[in-house]
């Protein structure tokens, strides 16, 4: 058994890509991300897998200082894989500061980093992973409408993209980081906003498209506008439209968020997997 790390993306992907295919609504973060990693939108990420005798066992993939993503093959040998995996990332000093993954995986993993490095271990976010392949009809609308974020919103989503990592205790992203990340995301089309009485009042990004699925993320409502639909509405035609395009949509949830949780069901998304995201210390 042997941790190899790849350089060469496509080689990489020609690798993974038969596994994330097999499972592309619960690999979907792994497989966006690949994707975004081929388009060069991310600088020297961390691509490697563990095999034995040429069968693939398992894949890791981190773009830092995002989180080491986990995918397990060979369940059965998830005690060696660990093992192996987390020796050749501590013997080469790659910068390792927290895993997103399956659960029962990231749990498993984080016990033997615990092990081999005296780290402790803290859990960041249990999340919830939705599908939607149809979105609920019946569901009662707030009024407005929605559209595609410009220019003229910059200022508006720098600020609520800030006010966003606060409430998802992400890590806070520069100021100036924050302003190139929005400017990216307008002049690609990626962001939506719903619009009522002339204010924007809530938004929503598509994110980390794969061969047959689209992410949802970033959706965020100011707290003065909050309990008004606007969120669920929003993400509910946006989602609708974005089914013209691909066979199904993505979204991952807080799962200590009821209300998050409750909206995304009634436009008719799905629980398929629970993952979770622990960052070390």
């Amino acid at each position: 058994m042997k941790f190899i790390q790849y350089e060469d993306v496509e080689r990489f992907a020609q690798k993974a890509e038969p596994v994330l295919e097999q499972g592309e609504d619960v690999n979907s973060l792994f497989y966006g991300v690949l994707q975004a990693i081929r388009a060069g939108k991310y600088k020297d990420p961390f691509m490697g897998t563990v095999e034995e005798d040429g069968e693939l066992l398992a894949l890791f993939q981190m773009t830092p200082p995002h989180a080491l993503n986990i995918i397990l093959v060979a369940e059965n040998q998830i005690n060696e894989i660990c093992q192996e995996a987390i020796r050749y990332i501590v013997e080469h000093s790659i910068p390792v500061q927290s895993i997103i993954s399956q659960k029962q995986w990231a749990k498993k993993f984080s016990a033997e980093w615990e092990l081999r490095t005296g780290q402790t271990s803290v859990v960041l976010m249990d999340q919830g992973l939705y599908r939607l392949d149809t979105v609920e009809e019946a569901l009662v609308h707030s009024p407005g409408k929605w559209r595609m974020a410009n220019q003229q919103d910059s200022a508006l989503i720098e600020e609520w993209y800030t006010a966003f990592e606060t409430d998802t205790h992400l890590p806070a992203t520069d100021l100036y980081l924050v302003k190139e990340k929005v400017a990216t995301f307008i002049g690609d089309r990626e962001i939506f906003v719903w619009e009522h009485d002339g204010e924007v009042v809530s938004m929503m990004k598509k994110s980390r498209p794969t061969k047959n699925s689209i992410t949802v993320t970033l959706v965020f409502t100011p707290t003065d506008q909050r309990r008004k639909g606007y969120a669920r509405t929003l993400v509910a035609h946006v989602s609708k439209e974005l089914l013209r395009e691909y066979s199904f949509c993505v979204l991952y949830t807080d799962m200590l968020n009821p209300t998050s949780n409750k909206i995304y069901k009634e436009i008719g998304y799905k629980h398929i997997a629970d993952s979770v995201h622990i960052g070390f210390m």
